[in-house]
């Protein structure tokens, strides 16, 4: 009942959140510009728009409690909750992030919010519980509040309990009450969306061609996609931590500036192509599925151009922004597997599907969440290519380990 109780109105606060985030983007990007006097948008307007952005975020982050909330250059983190005092400072951040165009994702403001709301609120009401039970109610809160996001509340549940590292004891507290938030979170979602005519806000790819069953050149693929998310990942967050370094000692006007770097990748891919710069800007989700669907219309020289602004713009943002790292890795993994299915042997959705799942596990360390991510939003194509997937996840988890050791002593060094 509690479990009930609590995934109702952190739902309905998800779902607001999402709605306003969503409802910013257009308003900025293209209302404003013509409110102003212009017939389209300029081919330089993300360049006010994401010094804007960066001022605001710099702002929140540096004088509100909570500092913003999770630290993206930390990878994924399901752990914790924000006390009430500092949701608005994570909240606020997060907004300033996503509606003004740097590349981050919504999963990190929402859970946040869902454990946030549904831990402070009970400790309101019933002071002097044990911390466990708080703990308990902060992940179901947490599971109500992305319940629909990833377009399942099952694999929604799944990503953190895998990034809580729940099992043992804990396992059963959290299991029965997260999945039932979980469930009526999504009947809330779905409801509001209906009722509102706003959606969902879940990541959907409608239309995914046919994939056919793997063969061993797709398998030997597969492995070479897993080793180069892994390098590809390794890079990034290398840029995105040794820039974090630098903004933590000048954070406002590095936060400016590298919100116009971000701008300044979205500017030259869209004048380098016939696209528009929102593929470099955001987090990725929307544009998702028009990737898949319109694939055969990028060239190999335009997708190139695209992983490239992608993945710095990506990096510039982890270091500086805040939000959650998942939909960009997943963008990103994406349009790697796009560009690699022009090559000879591999199929559109096998690519693109493994480069989703290698470039996720490669960030998230996450590797039944990556799996599941690449093939439960490809539908019944999905499991057609999930032994392909499951090779390119486990190779790049590997890798990316085996990335991550720190270097041996030398011969005879006592540590």
């Amino acid at each position: 009942m509690c479990a009930v109780l609590l995934g109702v109105p952190v739902s309905a606060a998800a779902f607001g959140y999402l709605a306003l985030t969503a409802k910013l983007e257009p308003l900025l990007y293209h209302d404003l510009p013509r409110s102003l006097g212009f017939g389209a948008t300029p081919s330089w307007w993300p360049l006010p728009l994401l010094a804007v952005g960066g001022l605001l975020t710099a702002l929140f982050v540096r004088h509100l409690p909570g500092h913003g909330g999770h630290e993206p250059t930390d990878g994924f983190s399901a752990r914790g909750t924000p006390g009430l005092a500092a949701l608005p400072g994570v909240l606020l951040a997060a907004l300033a992030t996503l509606a003004f165009g740097a590349v981050l994702g919504p999963e990190a403001p929402l859970i946040a919010l869902g454990g946030g709301l549904a831990a402070g609120s009970v400790r309101l009401l019933r002071p002097g519980l044990p911390e466990r039970t708080y703990a308990v109610l902060g992940a179901t809160g947490s599971f109500a509040a992305v319940s629909s996001l990833l377009g399942s509340p099952l694999l929604g549940a799944f990503l953190l309990m895998e990034a809580a590292g729940l099992g043992g004891p804990m396992l059963g507290p959290v299991l029965v009450p997260g999945l039932l938030a979980s469930g009526v979170g999504a009947l809330i979602f779905v409801g509001m969306g209906s009722w509102t005519g706003l959606g969902t806000y879940s990541l959907k790819l409608p239309h995914v061609p046919r994939a056919d069953d793997p063969t061993a050149a797709e398998f030997g693929w597969a492995l070479l996609i897993g080793l180069a998310a892994a390098l590809l990942a390794a890079g990034i967050m290398w840029l995105a931590r040794r820039l974090r370094h630098r903004v933590e000692g000048r954070r406002l006007p590095l936060t400016v500036l590298l919100g116009l770097v971000v701008a300044g990748l979205a500017v030259a891919y869209a004048q380098g192509s016939d696209k528009s710069a929102t593929e470099v800007l955001y987090s990725g989700q929307d544009s998702m599925g028009p990737l898949l669907a319109d694939a055969a219309t990028y060239s190999t020289g335009t997708l190139l151009l695209l992983l490239a602004c992608k993945a710095l713009a990506y990096a510039a943002s982890l270091s500086a922004f805040r939000g959650g790292p998942i939909f960009p890795s997943l963008f990103v993994g994406a349009a790697g597997g796009v560009l690699m299915s022009h090559l000879p042997g591999l199929p559109l959705v096998a690519g693109f599907a493994t480069g989703m799942g290698a470039m996720a596990v490669a960030v998230l360390r996450l590797p039944l969440t990556s799996v599941l991510l690449a093939t439960l939003l490809l539908g019944r194509e999905g499991l057609t290519v999930m032994p392909l997937v499951i090779v390119a996840v486990v190779a790049s988890y590997v890798a990316t380990a085996v990335l991550a050791r720190p270097p041996r002593p030398p011969h005879g060094h006592l540590p």
